[in-house]
């Protein structure tokens, strides 16, 4: 039996830039924790350690500074950056300049996993992106507008 269609303006469901978004999404992910499972790190880890390695080199680094850096949410930022700190990747020092905050700084160990993984996932990011060839980078710009585009403002139930 076989009922109404959805109510959708595509008419094949390949149509749609959100749901391809999603499937390339889940795919990529796949292939990215399968990258790090060697590592050791979960990609959300992985993204946070190697955040805070590439801010770092510009001084101290704030929580907060460190969500905004990698867009993750402030609540599972602090509840990752206290399993790295648990595995010895990471420190929370009192930060020089603000008395409420915590300085991060990524340990040895945390700087030589995450210069290790980053390589697997760059690889990764290689093998995935290939069927683009000359178009990857145009792809990437294409990301970056998307993305410039999701933050220059609040995102509203108003924009249903």
């Amino acid at each position: 039996m076989t009922g109404p269609r959805l109510a959708t303006q595509f008419s094949a469901a390949e149509d749609s830039p959100g749901l391809l978004l999603w499937q390339v999404t889940n795919r990529w992910q796949a292939a990215q924790r399968a990258a790090l499972k060697e590592h050791g790190l979960t990609h959300v880890q992985f993204v946070l350690l190697a955040s805070l390695a590439w801010l770092a080199a510009g001084g101290p680094v704030t929580q907060r500074q460190l969500a905004d850096h990698a867009a993750t949410d402030p609540m599972m930022t602090s509840q990752v950056v206290r399993a790295l700190e648990e595995l010895g990747l990471l420190t929370r020092l009192p930060h020089p300049d603000d008395k409420r905050a915590r300085a991060l700084a990524v340990t040895p160990a945390g700087r030589a996993l995450a210069d290790q993984a980053v390589v697997a996932v760059e690889a990764c990011d290689a093998a995935f992106f290939a069927p683009l060839g000359g178009q990857a980078g145009a792809f990437t710009q294409a990301l970056a507008t998307l993305k410039r585009a999701a933050y220059a403002r609040p995102f509203t139930s108003d924009q249903l």
